[in-house]
């Protein structure tokens, strides 16, 4: 705000001296050298578009001297010319030599030398004419001649070449008051079967004046205005000239046009627009200053106010924490008088690291101004929504009549960011967690009550990610359980028997047929009993026990399947084991070492995990498929998922996320989206397994959408070794047989 105390002096005298003043001389300055720039610009233009046509006439007058010699081969190497001229037939000569180059290529003037360079042909201004007015141009062509026999009489053949098929000589030259271009070319045989005498052949002499039609071209065909020839360099105004200079050097005349100057043309068309730019700007900066003094001066009696009341979030325009705080201690004061309740949701965004780290930063903020958006039309005006900052956010629901209320909302906001983002050009899924509070219930201290919500959040992130749960008393004790619970595990990964695979059966969609399972990890506590996966593999990754738990479930699962009758063996791998650079070494000796087909092996990562750019993921992958295992795409459309990227990821199956075969039939698009996945699985030559199948109906539909394998709990729960292996042996039945 400081700077902007210049617009408000505290007189009028001041206000002009030390701000109003300047400006406009700044902006005067500014008008005079764009001005100045301009004309400067329109010069050099102008310059360079009359220097570049210069360089035009310059290859039109080349290339019409090339051009003459070029037409005269086109009749001087041919055996009957020779015969023609030996045998003196007049006739021929003047239908082939004379009168055809005059009609075809606008020669003026037409000469044949005999081997003692007498003229025994000619012709001029359109007709033939004795022989002797040849006499006329024998001054300009006798060195010309005298030039080409000495050539040919040596054999001199430099400038042959497969255009340029004979020798010749040319100048520029005055012929009958015209300035010329005067070509001389032997005839020769074109067989080569007529004997000739080197330097006693034939010379046809070709002259082409340069004031006739040749004018008429430049004007009309290259648009050269006014062009004309002049025998002195005598310019009118705005002209330019080219000279025609003969082999000694000297000046034959000058071609004199009007060049095309687009920069002079530009300018007298800008000069008054921009005159009247000029007024017009000088004109708003008048008003512009009078109007901001007028602003400024209430400003600055605000200034202060204005900067401590800068309470809400500047990527989303939702309060920030400050404003959240205030309204809740505000809500929490109100509640003993009024008897009402009110819930704090705690929301945190799942796998938007992923988005940051895949598209940028810009595409994050996208996303969260997007997600921010969501949370306002899903939300009343007497609630608040707030961002705390990352990807955390933050809900004050008041008068909450009941839980089943808040429920509802939660699970509008998780299906809500279950719906894709359009960021960067392409659709990303994310999901959200959401943890609950409740007050008067949990307390009415403010800190409190965020503190357990926080809480719940994690144990909504726990459970699995895209999910929500509410604070109870319980979670408290599980926090400083978790501790206890990891100094368990590792002891569970020492100790044999506690940590065991079991095997989920995988199900051609068409034909019911078993092809293969999914090795699933599972925790059989000495004290606790069954452990939930969601609870310790979490638990695992944190810790950096992940990676000595997915070798032990590896290598037992190739120990039990190796004999097994299935095509694959899936097994989930995390982000931790695909970054560790020696991930690939280690699955190649477990499956050496239990002798197993690597080509059986299918490994379940994440899109996250695929996406990660670290050297050691991709180079993992590469060695794995070198040898023939497998990559499977697993909870394909939940956390951090992009149509747009799939066919760049390296995988060869799509596993469908369970919460969309479970939203069949809710009228919230799931089947639309299974059904794009299927199709874009389709079109890049992927296979798709749908998990999570428990009805009959969704086993159908699925059919029906084209899934290729099925896996679920009306197919079969995950079984123990032994009665996969009865499963196998036919001794247990699928359950939708």
């Amino acid at each position: 705000m400081k700077p902007l105390r210049h617009f408000g002096e505290p007189t009028a005298r001041l206000f002009l001296l030390r701000t109003a003043l300047p400006i406009i001389m700044v902006t005067l300055l500014v008008a005079i050298i764009t001005t100045g720039l301009l004309f400067w610009s329109a010069i050099k233009t102008d310059s360079v578009a009359v220097s570049r046509q210069k360089s035009l006439v310059a290859l039109i007058v080349s290339k019409l001297e090339r051009g003459v010699a070029h037409d005269q081969e086109s009749v001087t190497v041919w055996d009957d010319a020779v015969k023609a001229l030996r045998s003196r037939d007049e006739q021929w000569l003047d239908t082939n030599l004379g009168s055809w180059m005059h009609t075809y290529f606008g020669h003026d003037e037409v000469y044949i030398l005999d081997a003692n360079d007498a003229p025994v042909y000619a012709f001029v201004g359109g007709s033939t004419v004795v022989s002797s007015s040849y006499q006329s141009v024998h001054s300009t062509t006798a060195p010309l001649v005298a030039l080409l026999r000495a050539r040919l009489r040596r054999g001199d053949t430099e400038g042959v070449t497969e255009q340029v098929l004979t020798i010749g000589a040319s100048d520029m030259a005055v012929i009958l008051g015209h300035p010329a271009v005067v070509s001389i070319k032997p005839v020769v045989s074109d067989s080569g079967h007529i004997g000739q005498t080197p330097g006693q052949e034939f010379l046809h002499v070709a002259v082409r004046y340069l004031d006739g039609s040749l004018l008429a071209s430049l004007r009309q065909d290259y648009l050269l205005d006014g062009a004309r020839f002049s025998w002195v360099d005598k310019l009118a105004s705005a002209e330019a000239s080219y000279p025609l200079v003969d082999r000694s050097g000297s000046t034959v005349g000058f071609f004199i046009w009007q060049p095309y100057r687009p920069g002079t043309l530009v300018l007298f068309q800008l000069v008054p627009i921009l005159f009247a730019l000029f007024g017009l700007m000088l004109g708003g900066v008048i008003v512009a200053l009078r109007a901001f003094r007028r602003r400024t001066l209430k400003l600055i009696e605000s200034e202060d106010r204005i900067f401590h009341l800068a309470h809400n979030d500047l990527l989303t325009a939702l309060p920030n924490r400050g404003q959240f705080n205030e309204r809740l201690s505000d809500a929490l004061s109100r509640l003993p008088s009024t008897g009402e309740q009110l819930a704090i949701l705690y929301l945190d965004l799942d796998r938007f690291k992923q988005v940051n780290d895949t598209f940028g930063h810009p595409a994050g903020d996208e996303l969260l101004r997007e997600f921010a958006d969501r949370l306002r039309r899903l939300t009343t005006g007497a609630d608040t929504v707030a961002r705390l900052g990352g990807d955390e956010f933050i809900i004050i629901q008041r008068s909450v009549t009941d839980e089943d209320e808040v429920k509802a909302l939660c699970e509008h906001l998780i299906e809500s960011a279950r719906r894709p983002f359009q960021v960067a050009g392409a659709q990303v899924f994310v999901g959200v967690s959401v943890g609950g509070a409740f007050a008067p219930r949990d307390g009415l201290d403010w800190v409190e009550l965020v503190r357990k919500a926080d809480v719940a959040l994690y144990h909504a992130k726990a459970r699995g990610r895209s999910g929500y749960a509410f604070f109870e008393t319980e979670m408290d004790q599980t926090l400083a359980m978790r501790k206890g619970l990891e100094q368990d595990l590792r002891n569970a990964l020492q100790a044999p028997g506690q940590i065991q695979v079991h095997y989920q059966p995988l199900y051609t969609a068409d034909t019911n047929r078993m092809t293969g399972v999914e090795a699933l990890v599972r925790w059989s506590h000495v004290e606790r009993g069954w452990v939930a996966p969601a609870l310790f593999i979490p638990l695992a990754e944190e810790t950096g026990l992940i990676e000595h738990l997915g070798e032990l479930v590896l290598r037992r699962a190739c120990q039990d399947a190796v004999h097994w009758p299935i095509e694959t063996l899936a097994v989930n791998v995390s982000a931790l084991q695909l970054s560790n650079p020696s991930f690939a070494m280690r699955v190649t000796s477990i499956l050496l070492e239990t002798h197993m087909d690597p080509r059986r092996l299918e490994l379940e990562v994440t899109e996250s995990t695929l996406s990660q750019h670290r050297t050691e993921c991709q180079q993992n992958i590469k060695a794995l498929r070198d040898i023939g295992v497998r990559f499977a795409l697993d909870d394909f459309g939940t956390g951090f998922s992009s149509f747009g990227r799939l066919q760049s990821l390296e995988v060869d199956r799509i596993k469908i996320d369970r919460s969309f075969v479970h939203g069949f039939g809710h009228s919230n698009g799931d089947e639309a989206i299974v059904q794009a996945i299927i199709d874009l699985a389709r079109a890049t030559g992927l296979s798709t397994t749908a998990e999570g199948v428990e009805t009959e109906s969704q086993c159908d539909y699925l059919r029906k959408l084209g899934c290729d394998q099925l896996q679920g709990f009306l197919l079969s729960r995950p079984v123990p070794k032994q009665e996969l292996e009865d499963l196998l042996a036919g001794k247990a039945k699928r359950a939708s047989a």
